[in-house]
């Protein structure tokens, strides 16, 4: 035996709007941690950048003394014909690391991608659910 209670129309609209403000209310509460939770992984990256690179520079300087020093003595090449090979393959290195690092910061990594689409289904669903409202009306 099936039974269906009579609710009146405005207490189901209202009931909607309740939850649809909770929801939304959770929703912003989602965003809030992702987008913390994304500014944190930016910040320890630039962190382990800035750690990195104050570590790598004066072992970098020593380490190019020696492999100039060395095509010097192993291949018989003129001091500034040694700098200038150690010098651009560093400065390809370099790059390179920069351009890898600096992806790492694009303004797309902080979007919060989940509670976006998240936001974008409760839309969905509210606009059904506020569609099945007024189709209760017009058959009320």
């Amino acid at each position: 035996m099936s039974y269906q209670t009579q609710r009146p129309v405005a207490d189901i609209i209202g009931d909607l709007f309740n939850q649809a403000t909770s929801l939304f209310g959770k929703e912003t509460q989602l965003m809030r941690a992702e987008l913390s939770e994304n500014v944190g992984r930016v910040g320890r990256g630039i962190g382990l950048l800035v750690g990195g690179a104050v570590l790598l520079i004066p072992a970098l300087v020593i380490l190019l003394q020696a492999a100039t020093a060395a095509l010097i003595e192993n291949y018989q090449l003129a001091s500034y014909w040694s700098a200038l090979i150690v010098g651009g393959v560093t400065l390809i290195v370099g790059l390179i690391l920069v351009m890898s690092g600096a992806g790492r910061l694009r303004a797309e990594e902080l979007m919060p991608d989940r509670t976006v689409r998240q936001l974008r289904r409760d839309a969905t669903v509210v606009k059904q659910q506020v569609g099945g409202e007024r189709d209760i009306q017009r058959a009320a």
